[in-house]
């Protein structure tokens, strides 16, 4: 077990704003949601929630995909197994 990833973990998952992100994109789907999708869902501003999902794709959490329809619009997707499972104990329901 590596105690250094794990701490890292409850930190990003500690942060309100960051946590809301997840369980919207894990209640949603694959796919889905796009940064206003996200701000709406969390409360927050467009460009609160364009920093917040940065540092979770940075860490390897999230992923973005341009939208095969309008290239101009950026969906993002939970891309982390252990964030996922995460999400179920905490009691997050797919859509």
């Amino acid at each position: 077990m590596d105690l250094t990833d794990w701490a890292e973990r409850f930190e990003l998952l500690g942060d309100p704003t960051r946590l809301g992100l997840l369980a919207h994109m894990h209640h949603v789907g694959p796919g889905v949601a796009t940064v206003s999708d996200l701000a709406e869902a969390a409360g927050i501003t467009r460009n609160a929630a364009s920093q917040a999902l940065r540092i979770l794709r940075d860490k390897g959490w999230v992923r973005s995909a341009r939208d095969a329809d309008d290239g101009r619009v950026v969906r993002y997707s939970l891309a982390d197994d252990t964030v996922h499972r995460i999400l179920h104990l905490m009691g997050a329901r797919h859509h």
